[in-house]
C-alpha cells in the first residue's frame, strides 16, 4: 500500500472519529522511562514544532513554552495513561442496605481527542444499584477523571468508566452517560459550534426501561 493511500485511510479514521480498540493503544515499553525523561524529549520536540511554525523562541513569552507543554502533557492532561496514577478505590459493605439507585450527575471532565489532540469537554453521569458494595462519592469523580486524562475517543472512554465501575462494585447494575463537546468538530473541519455528542452504556437492572427512565429524570433535574 503506497504512502498516499495510507494517509487517506488515516485521515478518514480521524475525520470519522473511529477507534480501533476498546483499550487505549499503548506500547509495551510505555512506562520504562521516567516522567522527567519523557518531559525532556517532549520539550525538545515541541521546541522544533514551534520553530517550524516560525515562532521566535528567544521571546520571553515563548521561551518557556516547550517545557510548560511537556510538563502539562505528562503530569496533567495525559496523566491517566500511567497506571501508577490510577486512583486508589476503596469499597465498603452496604451495611445500611440501601437498595435503590445512586446517581452522581454532572461530573465535569476534560479529555483530548486522540485524532487531532484537541480538547473534549463535557459531563459524565454515573449511576449504580448496589449488589452489596458501595463506593465513596468522590471516587466516582476520580474514576471519570482518570480515564478522561488520556488521548481518547468518547465511545472508548465511556466503556472504560463503565467496565471499571462494574469491576470495582462487583455488579452489572451500572449506567453511564457522557455528553461532550469536541473541539475537533467545533474549531476545525465542519466548525459546528452548537452540536455535542452523547454516549451511554448500561447493564444489569438498567436493561429495564423503568430504571433508565428514573436515571434520566435524576440527571436532568434542574
Amino acid at each position: 500500500m503506497n504512502t498516499t493511500i495510507k494517509k487517506e485511510i488515516f485521515d478518514a479514521i480521524g475525520d470519522n472519529h473511529q477507534m480501533t480498540s476498546a483499550e487505549t493503544p499503548l506500547r509495551k515499553d510505555a512506562f520504562e522511562k521516567t516522567d522527567e525523561a519523557k518531559m525532556q524529549v517532549i520539550e525538545e520536540h515541541f521546541e522544533i514544532i514551534m520553530k517550524e511554525l516560525g515562532l521566535d523562541l528567544t521571546d520571553d513569552s515563548l521561551k518557556g513554552t516547550p517545557h510548560r507543554v511537556a510538563k502539562m502533557f505528562v503530569k496533567e492532561i495525559f496523566s491517566g495513561l500511567n497506571p501508577a496514577n490510577k486512583p486508589k478505590i476503596s469499597v465498603f459493605d452496604n451495611s445500611y442496605h440501601y437498595d435503590k439507585m445512586l446517581v452522581e450527575a454532572n461530573i465535569s471532565f476534560n479529555s483530548t481527542c486522540e485524532h487531532h489532540f484537541l480538547p473534549i469537554v463535557g459531563k459524565a453521569h454515573v449511576g449504580y444499584v448496589s449488589s452489596g458494595k458501595v463506593i465513596g462519592l468522590s471516587k466516582l469523580n476520580r474514576i471519570v477523571d482518570y480515564y478522561a486524562r488520556r488521548p481518547q475517543v468518547q465511545e472508548r472512554m465511556i466503556m472504560q468508566i463503565f467496565n471499571e465501575l462494574k469491576t470495582v462494585l462487583d455488579t452489572e447494575n451500572v449506567m453511564v452517560v457522557v455528553e461532550a463537546t469536541h473541539l475537533c468538530v467545533s474549531s476545525r473541519g465542519i466548525k459546528d459550534e452548537s452540536s455535542y455528542t452523547s454516549t451511554l452504556q448500561y447493564g444489569g437492572v438498567f436493561n429495564q426501561k423503568e430504571f433508565r427512565d428514573d436515571f434520566y429524570k435524576l440527571i436532568k433535574k434542574d
